[in-house]
């Protein structure tokens, strides 16, 4: 799940005014009613979530405590923070974003298996414990931008010590994906199989492209000359660079697509890849450049003519 703070985009020691002012910030600009569409949506969704958490007291310190385990229906912090003192239940969820690729074992360990084990495997007589599966064990992964398009293979080592782990992760892995490794979590007692090792991914940004479900978006700078005589430019895609061609008197902000360049999952259709074209001008000066631009400026139409509300 992603840090609360850092949809909101806040500091850990923000003040409820900053707090409010954020996300009042995001919902205007999110809001389905202004901006509709279902990317904009899930966001709206996401900053209303943490908000609730994060402008309440109570939960924002269970939050800063103990992480997402602490947005869980029925959670109790002081019934969990008893079971600490008794033993029952080692650390390791404080930060609220959980834990990040070597730490993956962290504070999972132990108590949690030995605390279900006593309510659940002993006989009422207190006989032996009896074969059980061990615990699941979370965590979260951070991927680049250009990983979770394409897949990739990570080496996890826990930080207690012992076996590394390789995982991999598929291409078109998302924030919020769930990768599931069978039998790397807590041991099984008395013979019992081991639980499972649960990732959440989370994504890095990337400098040029942003994601859409399984569609791309890429901003590209033309010169003036390309986008009014038309150019053949040389763009980068996941898989590979490709030539696209800039038809004349392209105007700044048109778009392309290119079919099937976006992420590619496995047993479903391929995504697009959208292109944005940007005119860049010239940023020195000259007495020739200057005439061309008089020049062109004085071809071009208005081009607000017809404006209005």
């Amino acid at each position: 799940m992603p840090d609360l703070y850092d949809v909101l985009g806040v500091a850990r020691t923000a003040t409820p005014p900053e707090i409010k002012k954020a996300y009042r910030r995001l919902a205007q600009k999110l809001h389905p009613d202004k901006n509709p569409g279902k990317s904009n949506e899930e966001r709206f969704k996401k900053i209303t979530e943490a908000y609730e958490v994060l402008s309440d007291e109570k939960k924002r310190a269970g939050y800063d405590e103990y992480g997402d385990i602490a947005l869980r229906p029925g959670f109790d912090a002081e019934r969990m923070r008893a079971t600490q003192r008794g033993g029952g239940f080692p650390g390791g969820f404080g930060g609220g974003g959980g834990m990040h690729g070597g730490d993956i074992f962290a504070g999972t360990s132990g108590g949690l298996g030995d605390m279900l084990g006593d309510l659940f495997g002993r006989s009422r007589g207190g006989g032996p414990v009896r074969a059980a599966r061990g615990y699941d064990v979370t965590s979260v992964v951070e991927l680049e931008f250009v990983d979770a398009v394409l897949g990739t293979t990570l080496s996890l080592s826990p930080a207690t010590g012992g076996e590394t782990i390789t995982v991999r992760i598929p291409a078109g892995a998302a924030a919020g994906s769930k990768v599931r490794v069978p039998g790397k979590g807590g041991a099984g007692r008395q013979g019992g199989p081991a639980g499972d090792l649960l990732l959440t991914v989370e994504v890095r940004a990337h400098p040029h492209f942003t994601r859409d479900g399984d569609d791309l978006s890429l901003d590209v700078p033309i010169t003036a000359g390309e986008a009014f005589h038309g150019a053949l430019v040389t763009l980068p895609t996941p898989y590979g660079d490709v030539l696209l061609k800039v038809l004349p008197h392209t105007q700044s902000g048109k778009k392309a697509r290119l079919r099937q360049k976006g992420v590619k999952r496995k047993d479903q259709e391929p995504g697009d890849l959208y292109v944005r074209f940007l005119i860049v001008l010239p940023e020195t000066n000259s007495e020739e450049l200057d005439r061309a631009i008089t020049a062109l400026a004085a071809a071009t139409a208005n081009p607000r003519a017809g404006l209005a509300f």
